[in-house]
């Protein structure tokens, strides 16, 4: 069994480590802040910084199951600490995903564990399109850090693969 070199941990544990406090931070910060008021315009007609409270998963699934949610968080990040540990994840670009990917995992998680299954979101989308508005579902740090997670994995799957594939053409 062959770990991942110094550089892989280094990255692994500092992203996991300063995405976490960075999304727990951002949580408290913002919800402190907006103690007296309902909402600050960031980007007119494009994005609120608010404070909204979700029950559920991603869009408002499984609303009420919290105990459920972190069971999977916590399967799930067993599932990420293993593959970095054990999946032979050498690429860089890999490593710095599973890294986001905990962070993200841990961020909503704690919030599951230690804030009555609730998690703390305080980003809002929303796009003016003449009279009618349309909102993306509030979200937070950790969910951004999940997204870019999968758009490396899908990044780096891209690369591996174009490697493969000039591999097998230099062999011809």
């Amino acid at each position: 069994m062959v770990f991942p070199d110094r550089t892989g941990q280094v990255l692994f544990w500092s992203l996991f480590g300063f995405g976490l406090v960075l999304d727990l931070w951002t949580k408290k910060a913002v919800f402190d802040w907006l103690a007296d008021r309902e909402s600050l315009t960031v980007i007119v007609g494009f994005m609120r910084i608010v404070r909204a409270l979700n029950n559920g998963a991603a869009f408002g699934m499984f609303a009420g199951r919290s105990y459920i949610l972190a069971a999977v968080s916590i399967i799930a990040m067993l599932v990420v600490t293993g593959i970095f540990l054990f999946g032979g994840a050498r690429q860089r670009l890999v490593q710095v995903a599973l890294g986001l990917f905990a962070a993200g995992i841990c961020g909503n998680l704690y919030d599951r564990m230690l804030n009555g299954g609730i998690v703390r979101d305080f980003l809002e989308v929303h796009v003016q399109i003449g009279q009618r508005a349309y909102y993306w579902p509030a979200f937070n740090l950790a969910d951004s850090l999940l997204c870019l997670a999968v758009g490396l994995l899908v990044l780096s799957s891209i690369i591996a693969g174009k490697s493969a594939q000039r591999r097998a053409q230099q062999q011809r």
